[in-house]
């Protein structure tokens, strides 16, 4: 394709999320992604080593409603709604295993070991959390507003809709969840639990992907979205696993017409007097169009391949102070089966100090030495997410540290699975430097941007700029940056392409 409508930079999920809903709508769209296979964060990487590693989730889920839409199970999705256990680890070599389910026995007993009260708030406590998950998916769902220019038209009629949907939640759920996304997950827990083992269970996963401790303000907020993007406590993988999911993206795309060449390394998105003429890649090939769609994050986007010289200052000086700061390392273990660890999702986090503790070590700029662990099997394969390994460390490098992050992985895990250390047969980590090289996550984060209150909704990725547009006339932004991303949810390519279908 050499006279594209629409060119799209990256191939991740929200990308190809994107390219399909615009080829759907009949529009000529060709995508560019710079490494050798489409997928993003799905799709595993080559090191600096030259190690082969697989893709960083464990497991990947649109929202139920864009795999309707673009019938991806007709592209060979198969998708799963089985509940899957998420276990949480402690020292005594017990475990707290649960279900995301109001009325599963097992889970209600599990519980009752650790306190009776708190085996009785269970299902009011998951049925809070699917009610806050589904009002947050609508308000992801919801295009923001570039406050302060609202146009009561566009913006005013979506916005009131989703107010009325708060309100339909009837007053008391309304306010608990309204309070809930600026409380810390201690606070949160403590609303419903007793028992300190179920309140850090639960909080592991209001601190994944974030570097935000269990006592930070607005945990409350990222464990609302983490169990929205899981349907729920636990990693639920899919046939195929994350792979899969790219793959049937790449073939909507393919089969509406649409173009994804890999391999390709966009150097530069060319702008004249203000607006996009196209993009310019490594090997010299000029490619036009008057809409050009980025993936990528928002300071790799604006700063890398457009450039501090075509935008405003102002702006320019809100683009590099996009909080990033990624602090999670990963771990990807081939053993001989015999690991002992179980299915689902095995968390160390015993305790909400440890949680903190954990997270205190990346304020200083230091790797924790007790960190939080998620750790997810298939078969013999292990998968470990180590938090905290903070991008800017205080003192050494990455090169120099990664034998002491995978000993301290090691030995945490080996704490609660004694048989686990025996069973290795190879192992490769991941650094956060490995992030930003391989998968060009600027600082290692993999939401494109910290999932803070104040880079949330319509201030995500910045005030006044949560529209998927930018000062260019014609380039528009679609990544886990904006409004609705952090995690696989293919929300923000969605919302991105029903802005440009509009304009």
């Amino acid at each position: 394709m050499t006279n594209p409508d629409i060119l799209i930079v990256g191939a991740g999920h929200n990308g190809l999320v994107a390219a399909a809903y615009l080829a759907q709508a009949g529009r000529k769209v060709l995508v560019l992604e710079k490494r050798e296979s489409a997928g993003g964060q799905l799709a595993g990487a080559q090191l600096a080593s030259g190690a082969t590693v697989p893709g960083l989730h464990p497991a990947g889920h649109l929202r139920p409603a864009i795999v309707k839409e673009l019938g991806l199970a007709g592209h060979g999705l198969v998708t799963s709604s089985a509940d899957v256990a998420y276990v949480s680890a402690l020292p005594d070599g017990n475990s707290l295993r649960l279900l995301s389910s109001a009325t599963d026995t097992a889970t209600l007993e599990a519980i009752r070991r650790f306190s009776p009260h708190d085996a009785a708030r269970w299902p009011e406590f998951v049925a809070f959390m699917n009610t806050a998950a589904t009002f947050l998916d609508a308000a992801y769902a919801t295009a923001m507003p570039r406050l302060p220019r609202v146009d009561l038209m566009a913006d005013g009629l979506p916005l009131a809709s989703l107010a009325l949907k708060l309100r339909r939640l009837g007053g008391k759920d309304m306010f608990r969840v309204i309070r809930s996304l600026s409380m810390s997950s201690v606070e949160l827990t403590e609303e419903f639990f007793e028992s300190e083992t179920l309140k850090a269970a639960v909080s592991g996963v209001a601190i994944h992907g974030v570097t935000l401790g269990s006592m930070s303000a607005g945990t409350g907020y990222t464990l609302i979205h983490n169990w929205l993007n899981r349907g729920g406590l636990a990693h639920r993988g899919v046939p195929g696993g994350p792979q899969a999911l790219a793959d049937a993206l790449v073939r909507a795309v393919r089969s509406r017409g649409g173009e994804v060449r890999a391999g390709v390394d966009v150097e530069q998105i060319m702008v004249e007097h203000q607006r996009v003429t196209g993009v310019r890649l490594a090997s010299g090939e000029v490619i036009k169009s008057t809409t050009v769609v980025s993936s990528a994050d928002p300071r790799r986007t604006l700063l890398g391949l457009v450039g501090a010289p075509e935008l405003p200052p102002e702006f320019v000086w809100q683009t590099q102070s996009i909080r990033m700061r990624g602090s999670v390392a990963k771990l990807f273990v081939q053993t001989d089966g015999r690991h002992g660890l179980p299915e689902g999702t095995l968390a160390v986090a015993p305790t909400l100090k440890y949680l903190e503790r954990a997270y205190d070590a990346s304020k200083y700029g230091e790797m924790s030495q007790s960190p939080y662990l998620e750790v997810t099997t298939a078969g013999a394969d292990v998968a470990i997410h180590f938090q905290f390994a903070p991008y800017a460390l205080r003192n050494g490098d990455w090169s120099a540290l990664r034998p002491e992050l995978e000993r301290r992985a090691l030995d945490t895990l080996a704490t609660c699975c004694p048989s686990f250390k025996g069973s290795i047969r190879s192992l490769q980590s991941v650094t956060p430097v490995d992030l930003e090289q391989a998968w060009h996550l600027t600082e290692g984060d993999l939401n494109h941007g910290q999932l803070i209150l104040d880079q949330a909704f319509f201030m995500r990725p910045l005030p006044g700029w949560s529209n998927h547009r930018t000062p260019i006339d014609g380039l528009h932004l679609c990544g886990s940056g904006m409004h609705g991303g952090g995690g696989i949810s293919g929300t923000p390519g969605r919302n991105a392409a029903r802005t440009i279908l509009k304009a």
